[in-house]
């Protein structure tokens, strides 16, 4: 028996874990109190590491589809035929007609963030997609335009805050997202104990409401106003302290004249009173943070939203303070081996959606494939994800990935999505992997560092992914004439993921090597975080301005904005044993009480003459589904709620537990045309929706 130091990297939180490993299998995973980030806190999904390992379902080897099925195809044949039938494809019908879709784990693997987009480089298509545009593009928006890169992204210090504000944001359930907090619950706890405040606004009273100073409803898809006239209110207050390298605080006061806590207030459903209270302690707080994130994010002004949060710490003086928001130092800087960002360089063919750091948004991947004409993606590779269930008109793209000529998946399992693949290539799972984030020490609440070794060996006929990846790009390269670039990529494809980390340790601002930090393995701390303005900014000026034209000039679209008197709109939420929609395999997650109903406020119920328990008919404009409905005060009325990522019913699958969770994919009814005016980033929350009797 041995227990060996790892981390769980399934979410955000890489909370630091012991697992005890007996005659070669896992027996036990708990928190590592020796880490000086997560401090012990492990959350369910920790404990599931065990069950994706010995899963039986999960593919342990790469499949072909045939007449007669699925059959085992060697990894070398294998890549050579997706090598040949993506070049053929290209040749015919152009570059584009290539398309990659690449999935949320991918940014929790190191070998899929050294060695994936290199490979991807090769397939030269515009025809890519990610789930960061049904998630943080607003975020990354707001970073590029205000601080000139798109993952300078600043986090609420909340181990030194004095007043935290929260906008659909649910970090009790989430542990924590574009803010890498695990044991959110404990800090938020020290928050209280030291004598601040915590409010969360938000359509629902979420598990993170619950235990909050207060909760206020807000209406879905009007977070924008309540902002906006809360910039209004410190300005009028008098507490507007931007830093001296900031600009454009004129245009900004002049943007938001109109938007009083009377008129947010009618809009929002949030009391102008709470608006001008809030704003008024917000303004005089000595350390305060605004968050916001998915609900805000992926609404219609998601955009919009994620400016005014970002406003509103920087005219208070709490941008890049302590206490406020600030901006990680970690080990390795993330920022240097990836794009500074860009948006609108070009735009997808059907509609017109702009690309954002060289992809598009994914509300336009299924009409991208739907479309005849020049530029039609033919083909797809999708690594690490499953958009059937988790991206907009869910049923729309099923059967668009039915159309295809050739799909490729890179993925462990037959889900919803990969089931339409004709090859499938499965990495290593977690457990066999060697592991140093890179992109969550870039949002961490405090610098840390931690290397972890494979806590189980890989077998022989298994490969990492970053290994799927080389190979993979090696064979698209090969078919390419020889060129500089070529060899270039060649080498770049070849250095395995350990010695790009130990680079960047190297070249990064702490006297740091991978010997070092593998000679740690609970973790080094680097200490809180610390003030790195101006001299952090990536624009060249070193300022920041925050009169910016693409969020001015779509200001004037809320005017649109109506209070929607008997109109309900749809939500999604989270659950702490959920993780999107590929941890439903795990039956120690899915036990229990069921978690898929339709959240309705009692009254709203009564009006429709529905009762508690009822199957309903959910509407909108892409379509219907069937779902028992559960009373609830914790829903504000005129708002539904259900939770994304189910939907585990089609046929073709090798999802044993999975199969039999119920309830419907709420993305069967969320709208690929409702999408941001500005970022193009889905809108799944504020979707209009009738319920009826089934």
């Amino acid at each position: 028996m041995t227990v060996r130091r790892t981390s769980c990297n399934l979410c955000e939180a890489i909370c630091g874990v012991l697992v005890t490993v007996e005659d070669g299998r896992v027996t036990d995973i708990r928190g590592d109190e020796s880490d000086p980030l997560s401090r012990g806190h492990i959350c369910p999904k920790a404990v599931a590491l065990r069950d994706l390992q010995e899963d039986p379902d999960r593919l342990t080897t790469p499949v072909r589809r045939t007449a007669d099925g699925w059959q085992p195809i060697g990894w070398d044949a294998a890549y050579e035929l997706i090598a040949g039938k993506f070049s053929a494809i290209q040749r015919e019908y152009g570059r584009n007609a290539v398309g990659v879709y690449l999935g949320n784990p991918n940014v929790h693997s190191l070998g899929a963030l050294t060695h994936l987009p290199t490979m991807v480089r090769q397939l030269r298509t515009r025809n890519r997609f990610s789930a960061t545009s049904i998630d943080q593009l607003p975020h990354m928006l707001a970073s590029y335009l205000l601080y000139g890169h798109q993952l300078m992204v600043p986090v609420p210090d909340i181990d030194r805050t004095s007043y935290l504000l929260m906008l659909g944001a649910n970090p009790l359930a989430s542990n924590g997202s574009m803010m890498t907090a695990p044991g959110f619950g404990r800090r938020l706890k020290e928050v209280r104990k030291r004598g601040g405040k915590v409010v969360v606004i938000d359509p629902r009273r979420t598990e993170t409401a619950a235990v909050a100073d207060e909760h206020h409803f807000v209406r879905p898809g009007t977070d924008a106003a309540f902002l906006l006239a809360l910039i209004h209110q410190v300005i009028e207050d008098g507490n507007a302290r931007p830093a001296a390298y900031v600009d454009g605080l004129a245009a900004v006061e002049e943007a938001v004249e109109a938007w009083t806590p009377e008129r947010a207030a009618e809009l929002t459903g949030v009391p102008a009173e709470v608006i001008r209270r809030v704003a008024t302690e917000y303004g005089t707080a000595d350390r305060a943070a605004c968050y916001g994130r998915v609900g805000v994010s992926t609404q219609q002004f998601g955009a919009i939203c994620q400016w005014a949060i970002q406003v509103l710490n920087i005219i208070t003086g709490n941008l890049d303070r302590a206490g406020g928001t600030m901006f990680p130092r970690p080990a390795v800087n993330a920022l240097l081996g990836l794009g500074r960002g860009h948006i609108g360089v070009w735009k997808s063919r059907v509609r017109g959606l702009p690309e954002f750091g060289g992809e598009l948004p994914v509300s336009a991947m299924a009409e991208e494939i739907r479309t005849p004409g020049d530029g039609q993606i033919r083909a797809m590779l999708t690594v690490a994800g499953n958009p059937v269930l988790s991206t907009p008109n869910g049923r729309q793209l099923d059967e668009a990935l039915d159309s295809l000529d050739f799909m490729v998946a890179v993925d462990p399992y037959l889900n919803e999505t990969t089931r339409h693949a004709d090859v499938i290539l499965p990495p290593a799972p977690p457990l066999e992997r060697e592991h140093y984030d890179l992109v969550f020490h870039q949002l961490a609440v405090r610098n840390t560092a931690r290397w972890n070794d494979p806590v189980l060996p890989k077998p022989a006929e298994a490969r990492h992914d970053w290994e799927i990846f080389r190979d993979l790009g090696l064979a698209l390269v090969r078919r390419t004439p020889w060129s500089r670039r070529k060899v270039a990529m060649m080498a770049r494809l070849r250095v395995p993921p350990r010695r790009i980390v130990d680079a960047g340790l190297r070249i990064g601002p702490y006297p740091l090597t991978l010997r070092k930090v593998r000679g740690t393995p609970g973790g080094i701390d680097l200490g809180p975080l610390q003030p790195a303005l101006p001299g952090a900014l990536f624009h060249r000026s070193k300022r920041i301005d925050l009169a910016q034209r693409m969020i001015l000039d779509h200001l004037p679209l809320l005017d649109a904005l109506t209070c929607g008197d008997g109109e309900l709109l749809l939500i999604g939420r989270r659950h702490l044993r959920n993780n999107n929609s590929w941890m439903h395999n795990s039956a120690r997650l899915v036990k229990g009480k069921p978690r898929h109903h339709l959240l309705m406020h009692p009254h709203d119920l009564a009006d429709r003459e529905l009762s508690d328990g009822q199957l309903v008919t959910v509407t909108s404009a892409a379509g219907s589904i069937a779902v028992e409905v559960a009373a609830s005060n914790d829903i504000m009325p005129g708002v539904v709620s259900l939770p994304h990522g189910f939907g585990h019913h089609h046929p073709g699958t090798r999802l044993t537990v999975a199969s039999q969770v119920p309830g419907p994919s709420a993305n069967d009814i969320t709208d690929a045309a409702f999408t941001d005016p500005t970022a193009g980033t889905a809108a799944v929350n504020g979707v209009p929706v009738t319920v009826t009797a089934a």
